[in-house]
């Protein structure tokens, strides 16, 4: 096997022999194989849309497909062989349509290709694998980026499925996914070619998130500031992990009246900060452990169910895999899945009747708190006060310290960098990455807190938003504020976030614990000397350089 998609890649290069992740080889092999045949699909979906013939399910279909292929989705290879099925079955009922209006056309070998599923599915996906990496050639550059489009890609495709689940669609986004999937056949593109279009990744995720943040606000309201416990209360509970709102609120709905206790994990903690929510559901109460790569202690010691909603799947223990559901994309063999119906919503009575058989909390936990709820709403309706504190001399500097968590011991230094943090100072957080430090008590600034999370990594467009509005407010660009970012990387989304920010033209970004394995000596360079994006040093070293 080969993958160097994610942060965790052995020995800094990429896996070889076992994915870091859990994943098997042939694993590996048949996600190499599933994109393969999407890209099949894509060429077919483009000539469809040209001739008018509609695609919508077929759209839907690619972004959830290409989701389950991301680092710590789905671990089921019988999911992977029914995804292949339905794009080779898609593809072909999309060429009988278009050749019943023009009977000339001739499709490539990739619209033409059929995996043979009498013969072992690991082998086609190393050949798949193999002629994406014979088909740059020798240039490592070209390939490099090539993989920085399809990882971007990955990460897009799951904004966007969790924007389509709210009824936020954008055609020029399925459009570009298309077209970016060609292109990846394409053998006349060249370096420049290659950076534009990985700069295209990061307008049209731009764009994607921005329609997942108006899926989440229209539905749900602005987060305001709320206080989460991270302290249980006695009775029965659930546990919902993963990043999709639209499926917690459903599970709060089926929950209603039961007598169970709703609790977050992981990157649906900043889910409390959404009125509606809570105002509707009273039994939706608090947050339970911290980011993904914790789950196997949080998950054994929690004493009910747990539904993974999203990527961030660990695979599981013997101890609680009898408890643990998984739904939407999500997969892991022999784990309880529960499917959607036609308009995507699960039926969790299942869950629902495992509460109730087991214990449950006996008593109350003791009492503590964290804050929540400082998206761009909240942060940019004090803008006047923050600008304010800034021309006294009260706030110095901004930092955005957020992104992925981890494994590896080198992301103690985020840890210790907010530690460092002069007090005349605000942090910024969103994303998994703040459970390095989010229960860390940082006081105020005047009534401004010196530590406001603005979300799930999902909400990197309230962030990036938020630097826009105090820019406009400041009267400066965007790099001339009082801001640096410090960026943790993990998985998919965090790479079509970086080339969101880099699309945007945003400078001195500090990148870590590690660079990507995926992005050649050449590509670095030439991102630094355009960007000035640099790896993470130490956080002495960091936060010298970034307050002057």
């Amino acid at each position: 096997m080969f993958c160097e998609q994610c942060e965790q890649t052995a020995s800094g290069q990429g896996c070889h022999q076992w994915g870091a992740c859990g994943k098997s080889p042939e694993l590996n092999a048949i996600q190499d194989l599933l994109v393969y045949c999407l890209r099949g699909l894509a060429e077919v979906r483009l000539r469809a849309k040209e001739l008018n013939i509609p695609t919508g399910e077929i759209d839907v279909f690619i972004c959830e497909s290409i989701f389950a292929t991301m680092t710590n989705v789905n671990f089921n290879k019988k999911s992977f062989a029914e995804y292949i099925k339905q794009a080779i079955a898609h593809r072909e009922n999309l060429k009988t349509k278009i050749q019943q209006t023009n009977t000339s056309i001739q499709w490539s070998a990739l619209a033409n290709y059929q995996p043979d599923y009498t013969e072992s599915l690991s082998l086609q996906g190393e050949n798949a694998s193999l002629k994406f990496l014979t088909e740059s050639g020798n240039n490592v550059d070209i390939f490099s980026l090539k993989l920085t489009v399809i990882y971007g890609i990955k990460g897009v495709a799951s904004y966007n499925f969790h924007a389509q689940e709210l009824g936020e669609e954008d055609e020029k986004i399925y459009d570009f996914i298309a077209e970016a999937l060609v292109a990846l056949d394409n053998p006349d593109l060249t370096l420049d070619d290659w950076v534009n279009l990985a700069l295209k990744v990061g307008e049209i995720n731009l764009k994607t998130m921005e329609l997942l943040d108006a899926g989440h606000t229209k539905t749900y309201g602005h987060p305001v500031p709320t206080t989460v416990p991270l302290n249980p209360r006695k009775g029965k509970a659930i546990l919902v992990s993963g990043h999709d709102i639209r499926q917690l609120a459903e599970i709060l709905k089926q929950t209603a009246n039961t007598g169970i206790t709703v609790y977050t994990h992981g990157e649906l903690l900043p889910a409390h900060g959404y009125p509606l929510l809570k105002q509707q559901y009273s039994h939706f109460y608090g947050h339970y452990g911290t980011a993904w790569q914790n789950q196997t202690k949080d998950f054994a010691k929690f004493p009910g169910p747990v539904i993974v909603t999203t990527n961030c799947l660990m695979p599981p223990h013997e101890n609680y895999e009898d408890k643990l559901f998984s739904i939407g994309p999500v997969g892991y063999p022999g784990m309880t899945h529960l499917d959607a119906t036609t308009d995507g919503i699960s039926d969790f009575t299942s869950v629902i009747q495992k509460a109730l058989s087991m214990p449950g909390f006996a008593e109350d936990g003791e009492p503590k708190q964290v804050m929540v709820g400082f998206a761009r709403n909240t942060v940019l309706n004090v803008a006047d006060t923050v600008v304010e504190a800034v021309k006294q001399g009260k706030i110095r500097h901004f930092f955005l310290v957020g992104g992925c968590d981890g494994a590896k011991p080198d992301r103690n230094y985020y840890t210790e960098f907010v530690e460092k943090v002069p007090e005349d100072c605000v942090v910024l957080t969103l994303a998994c990455g703040k459970f390095r430090f989010f229960d860390r008590e940082m006081g105020t600034i005047g009534e401004i807190p010196r530590l406001m999370d603005v979300g799930q990594c999902n909400d990197a467009y309230s962030a990036i938003q938020i630097a826009v509005g105090l820019a406009k407010a400041f009267d400066v660009g965007v790099n001339e504020l009082p801001l640096s970012m410090i960026l943790s990387w993990y998985e998919q989304k965090a790479v079509a976030v970086l080339l969101t920010l880099l699309y945007l033209g945003i400078q001195d970004i500090r990148l870590g614990p590690t660079l990507p394995a995926f992005i050649s000596p050449n590509v670095f360079q030439l991102l630094s000397q355009k960007y000035n994006l640099q790896a993470i040093a130490t956080p002495d070293e960091d936060l010298a350089a970034c307050l002057g």
